[in-house]
């Protein structure tokens, strides 16, 4: 089978990567070694910036995100036992975030490519790419037991952290791998309850940070930085709730029974090319970055974004130039969130070795940062994000 684009994985990076090049006449088909169901239960949180509420709704995805997902104008830092509000609208000319999960991203995604007539294959195994620095690559899979192969104009490694498509790319030259390790994790939690806070709060604590979160009006999702040893057995209910009111001082944390428990640990990465012959990563196949900052999902989206363009353009005139560009554009974005997350991470989490002067380093920084209007609008166009290139 010749097709003019194969894709690897059926992520965000994937599917919108799909719908887009659909939208400007240009085919494709869309692998992934998970299921349907698999893909759609797999609960995972998602904070989208505006841009990519507006792409969504630009492109006939974005219903659902308008009416489920819960607008949010700003947040609140808390350390020293107060709260410091940073008011997104009104330091950016009214733009804000939507808490909407990132498996609900992914349900509407699907359905808009399925009713579309778009080729996903679930649950395909032993994915082989092959010829990429050639003029016809291929994909080879398995799916019900039967060998199949396609013909690709181009290919887009958009298969997660735990990619094989990015190996594709040889190292050291050309492929280079930038990366920090971060010496703690995330104790997440989904506990029925109402809302503790109408925006999410970022506690700093000399136990370490907080993060009260949402989900729904009667879910509630909660993080803890603990050592990144930790097991969910660890962590008791009393303790994880002990833990929250200790940590996020004078706010009124609203308990309720805990049905999920689950430990993230994260890093910061970035694979240098995002491409090489006619591959192209996009999405946690080329970096990765700490929740804190919440752009994970949207740089996927900002990726593809671009790439879509890119391919289209190669397919309609024969012409390179932006495909040549991807990385370079790309990257200029992905950087910029990469810093935004490192700061935040910094700025909030206790180090292991962190001593009295760290200590007090860190609030006088928060201190900066929220009394200075400079600072506030600093912190809420990264967390709001900019337009797309």
């Amino acid at each position: 089978m010749e097709i003019q684009v194969g894709i690897v994985g059926a992520g965000p990076a994937g599917l919108m990567l799909s719908h887009l090049l659909h939208q400007r006449g240009v085919g494709s088909v869309v692998l992934d070694t998970r299921t349907r169901e698999e893909i759609e239960g797999t609960i995972r949180a998602g904070v989208l910036e505006q841009s990519s509420v507006d792409l969504m709704t630009e492109i006939g995805v974005g219903d659902r995100v308008r009416e489920l997902g819960m607008v949010h104008e700003g947040i609140e830092l808390r350390f020293g036992g107060r709260g410091h509000r940073i008011d997104f609208a009104g330091l950016t000319g009214g733009r804000g975030v939507t808490i909407y999960p990132q498996h609900e991203v992914l349900k509407d995604l699907i359905a808009k490519r399925l009713a579309d007539g778009g080729d996903i294959r679930f649950g395909v195994s032993d994915v082989q790419v092959a010829g990429i620095t050639g003029d016809a690559p291929t994909i080879r899979f398995t799916q019900d037991g039967v060998e199949q192969e396609l013909t690709c104009g181009l290919v887009a490694g958009c298969d997660g952290s735990r990619t094989m498509t990015r190996f594709l790319i040889p190292a050291p030259n050309p492929r280079q791998d930038h990366f920090r390790q971060y010496p703690f994790a995330w104790f997440g939690i989904l506990a029925e309850a109402p809302p503790s806070s109408d925006e999410l709060i970022y506690a700093h604590h000399r136990n370490g940070f907080a993060l009260i979160s949402t989900r729904s009006a009667t879910v509630q999702r909660h993080y803890l930085q603990v050592d990144p040893n930790d097991t969910v057995e660890d962590w008791s209910d009393d303790r994880i709730w002990q833990e929250l009111h200790t940590r996020v001082e004078g706010a009124q944390i609203k308990e309720g029974p805990i049905f999920s428990k689950s430990v993230l640990h994260f890093r910061s990465f970035v694979c240098e090319p995002m491409q090489h012959g006619r591959l192209f990563l996009a999405g946690d196949a080329a970096h990765t970055v700490p929740p804190t900052g919440a752009k994970g999902m949207n740089l996927a989206i900002a990726d593809v974004y671009v790439l879509s363009r890119a391919m289209a353009r190669f397919f309609a005139e024969s012409d390179r130039t932006a495909l040549d560009a991807y990385t370079a554009t790309a990257l200029r974005r992905v950087w910029r969130a990469q810093h935004f997350s490192w700061w935040m991470t910094s700025m909030l989490h206790r180090m292991p070795e962190a001593s009295g002067f760290d200590h007090n380093r860190q609030l006088a920084e928060l201190d900066t940062v929220t009394r200075s209007r400079a600072g506030r609008t600093l912190l809420a166009e990264n967390y709001v994000g900019t337009p797309f290139d």
